[in-house]
């Protein structure tokens, strides 16, 4: 049983008969996997970006579904496609870099709900996760905030569980270093 309270055999079995064609089974496991796909999703390509995102994940693992074996669960599977997903994304943004001229940004931003006036704690920290190197905010993610174990999220981010609990470490240490850097009296968020 996951702390999520859905358990992982019982999605890979809505997983498996969604793939021969049981639309009870499909929304179930849409139902059980769309909250944390969406959260795995805004931390990796961002909030503006998850909903579309999400829905091209469970896209790709809908035309996937009858060839689901499930050698691994389909938490673990939807998730490894999810990751294939943003990093597409990421690699087509890059290829498309978007520029506007708005001279007031931050005010373009706020009205368009990029960020928030008045930062929280909650909104600082998301900052922070938003800023560590990817390969560490994927396993930081998939373990600290998703609850993946570390062999699962060893699968789902293509490395030995060795490579996630060194960039969880990792990640940990440059999150608590950026935090105290950003609550250092006279630091101003906004300017950095």
């Amino acid at each position: 049983m996951r702390t999520d309270g859905v358990d992982d055999a019982q999605v890979t079995r809505w997983a498996q008969d969604a793939g021969q064609g049981d639309r009870q089974a499909a929304t179930a496991f849409i139902r059980a996997l769309q909250d944390q796909v969406w959260r795995f999703l805004s931390h990796l390509a961002g909030p503006g970006e998850a909903d579309d995102l999400t829905q091209e994940t469970f896209l790709r693992a809908f035309r996937n579904l009858p060839g689901f074996a499930g050698r691994s669960s389909a938490r673990t599977w939807v998730f490894t496609i999810a990751r294939r997903v943003a990093v597409d994304h990421v690699r087509t943004a890059v290829a498309r870099p978007r520029l506007a001229s708005v001279p007031d940004w931050q005010a373009a931003a706020e009205a368009a709900g990029a960020i928030t006036a008045g930062a929280d704690e909650s909104v600082t920290l998301h900052q922070l996760i938003a800023g560590l190197a990817p390969e560490r905010r994927e396993a930081f993610v998939a373990t600290q905030v998703l609850g993946l174990s570390y062999a699962e999220a060893a699968e789902v981010c293509q490395c030995p569980v060795g490579t996630i609990r060194s960039r969880v470490a990792r990640a940990r240490e440059d999150l608590a270093t950026a935090w105290q850097l950003d609550s250092a009296p006279g630091h101003d968020r906004r300017t950095g």
